[in-house]
Order: C-alpha cells, then structure tokens, then sequence
C-alpha cells in the first residue's frame, strides 16, 4: 500500500491524501486550503473564473493525474470525512464519474450549504456510506463515526495488500459523542501498520470550557442574569453547539431565536437522528429574513417556508422579551441593522462560541461602540494533547505520521513512532 499526503503534513485545511495499490487509487478528503503559501487567510474569490490549469499553476489545485473533469478519470473513489469546507471544498473539480462517499449527514450538510451560502457545489457523483465496510477495487474501507464539531463525520479504517492505515479525520474526546471516542479507546482497531492523526490543537494552548456540558452551564448562566438580549454567535452546522445552547435555554426558560438557514439543518438532519432540536420544539423561534427566505421559496419550496412561518417572530416581540431571548447571530451586515432595530440594548451579551482566529477587531471595536458585550464561551472541535495520545496509545501504530497540524515538529516529543512527511512524499507501509 502506497500513501502520499498531497496536502495536510505542516498545515490545517486543504486536506488530501491518496492511498494506492497496484490496482486502486483513492483519496481520502479534498478540502479547499484555509491558508495561501504565505499562511494568510485563503480567499476563494482566488478560483473565480481561473481554469484548472490555471490553479494548478498556481498551487492552488494539487498535481494529481486522474482527478479532475478536464481530463480521463484515473481515480477509483473519494472518501469524505465530513462535511467542513477544508476536507470538501474542491469537489466542484473532480471528474464525474468518480465517486465521492460520505456520510448521510455530512451529504445533507454540503446540500444545505449549497443552497444558501456562495460555496456552491455543482452535481457530484456522491454515495451515501450505510454499511459497517465496503470495497473500492482492492480497497477495503470501514467508517467509523467519531465526535467532532462536524455532524456526522467519520474517520476511516483501510486496508489493502495485507497492510492497515487509520485515517483520523477531525475528532476529539469532549463533545456530546464523547462515547464515540470512548469505544474506540475501549475497542480499538487492532493491528495498525499506519495512523495518520490530525494535531489541531497543537500550539492552541488551554481550553477554558472542557466540554459541551461546560458551555451549556455558562449559557445558562448568562441568560438567567440577562437583562436585555443575548446573542450567540456560533457555527450554523455545529449540531453539538445549537443543542448545547437549546438545552441552555430549557434549563432557564429562554426563547432560542433561529433564522430559517438554521432552522432548514435542523430540519433535513432529522433523517439522520430523531434527537435534534426541531424548528416546531417548545421554545424556539424563527427570525425571517428576506434572502433566506427567498432562497427557501425559490430553490425548495414555499411549502416549507409556509411551515417556519407559524413560529416566526418579528422585531416587535424581539423588544418585548428580549431579557429572555438568545438569538443566533452572526458577524455580517445584518447584525448591525438588528442592533439598531431593538433600540437600548447597551450591556447586552454577545456568547462568542467561535474560535477566537475569527473574531475580528473591527468587530471587537464596533461592539464596544455600542457597548455590546463579548464572551468568550467556546470549547474546540478537536481532540486535546491529552485526548491525542490516549488515542495513539490505543491504536498502537507501526508509525504515526502527523496531518492536519502546523505543529508537526512536536510529535516526535509526544509520541511513538513517529513519521514526518512532506506533501508530496510518497511513503510505502511496510
């Protein structure tokens, strides 16, 4: 079995790696960077209107024969850990009759994410993983469902030509599927000739809320000392963290204001669990807006937009209850127009429960004008240094080699056999 990490061995985002036998190639994830070659924040607006070739050019599409819709497909499959932009975002390139395999959740995600944000995905070839493994030519591949921010995301199992590697994808130990976690500790896959392991955290310091469970206990707080609105600002596709604050607002009989883009994930993930918060659940509220809901009407149906109407709330509500409203919000230029509209909200909380690379400071200074105030309430989506070696230490690889890190360096001081690789490297487990 032949590994190379095309990209992902000293960098967060943009993963990609290919595992090939004699007769099978495949690659695991193709993610859109979150940082150009000088470690600045990636601008898609970089893709518009450049050919592949021109983005291979320039880096930014990977040199990867087979792969992309300009040319013959000499790629079996593509396995999709889960559904953020930096294991996913370059889809839109590859050729269509390669298939993509993903699971339910993280399919229904990047639908969503299509329909109401500029990422948009044309039509993929993609296969819905529902079985304990499954073949791509001589390529077997066991998903296995791990807790992570990301809904629904997996890490994978494969083995070829006599020889095992565990792909870790994104995970940690502290969320609401913390079991998840736990079972592979418990019941690890056995005899693992490769792990490759993500080191996210790396560098990243302390978490000061250790899990959901901490964060909904600060929400809680928050609301029951509240004296006018409080916002949460958090991902629209963390499921652990909607329901973290929806339990929040239970426990102090808070209103959960959503908007329709919410309340639309929440909606479609019912095909996956049965146990996630509902637009139609006590104590939530839907906050319309105009784009939103055109796009509702437009691209699925009015009927369903007709249905988030019968719990729709408007501005005048909002101002009569706001001691008890935690409203989802985020940093965009709708939030400054709700500011103005609910009049007198000095000293109203903003729970920042984002990672703190996204805050900007013209933000930090526009709230500070209007004398918001800003909380940081937030536990990551990956596992801690802790939480890293009880995995490795479990799994017990032949050789670990560090993805999905910037931290790379510091593996060989935290962990067994560990293997540094260069993007590009081919690498063959023996």
């Amino acid at each position: 079995m032949q590994l190379i990490i095309h990209r992902g061995t000293h960098e967060i985002g943009g993963s990609c790696v290919e595992i090939s036998t004699k007769k099978t190639r495949i690659l695991i994830d193709f993610g859109m960077s979150l940082v150009n070659a000088k470690e600045e924040k990636f601008d898609s607006k970089e893709l518009i209107d450049k050919s592949i070739e021109e983005l291979k050019k320039s880096n930014i599409l990977l040199n990867i024969k087979g792969l992309y819709n300009n040319g013959e497909k000499a790629i079996d499959g593509i396995l999709i850990s889960h559904a953020h932009m930096d294991h996913y975002g370059f889809l839109n390139y590859v050729h269509k009759d390669i298939p993509i395999y993903m699971s339910k959740g993280a399919d229904e995600l990047i639908k969503i994410s299509s329909i109401f944000t500029p990422n948009k995905l044309s039509k993929i070839n993609s296969k819905i993983i529902n079985k304990k493994y499954f073949n791509i030519g001589d390529i077997k591949v066991t998903p296995y469902l791990v807790d992570h921010s990301a809904f629904d995301a997996l890490a994978f199992l494969i083995e070829a030509s006599g020889k095992r590697l565990f792909y870790s994808g994104d995970f940690r130990g502290h969320g609401r599927k913390r079991t998840l976690f736990n079972q592979i500790l418990e019941n690890p896959p056995k005899d693992i000739d490769c792990l490759l392991m993500e080191g996210s955290m790396l560098g990243r310091g302390d978490q000061k809320y250790e899990d959901e469970a901490a964060i909904e206990k600060k929400i809680a707080g928050i609301l029951k000392s509240a004296n006018s609105i409080t916002f949460l600002f958090a991902s629209s596709q963390n499921i652990d963290r909607l329901v973290s604050a929806y339990k929040a607002c239970l426990r102090t009989s808070s209103i959960f204001v959503i908007d329709i883009y919410i309340a639309y994930i929440l909606d479609r993930l019912r095909k996956v669990s049965k146990h996630i918060p509902q637009f139609n659940w006590r104590n939530i509220r839907i906050k319309f807006y105009k784009d939103q809901a055109d796009t509702l009407a437009n691209k699925v149906s009015t009927q369903t937009l007709y249905y988030y109407n019968t719990k729709k709330i408007d501005i005048e509500e909002l101002k009569r209850k706001k001691s008890r409203i935690l409203m989802l919000s985020r940093d965009n230029s709708i939030f400054p127009r709700i500011v103005k509209e609910l009049d007198n909200i000095e000293g109203a909380r903003i729970v920042y429960s984002m990672w703190d690379g996204y805050l900007k400071p013209d933000f930090e200074e526009y709230c500070a004008k209007k004398g918001l105030i800003i909380e940081k309430v937030h536990t990551s989506g990956h596992a801690t240094i802790d939480d890293l070696k009880a995995f490795s230490d479990a799994l017990k690889p032949g050789v670990l080699i560090p993805i999905h890190t910037f931290e790379a360096e510091r593996y060989p001081g935290l962990f067994q056999n560990v293997k540094l690789l260069k993007d590009g490297e081919v690498f063959l487990i023996s």
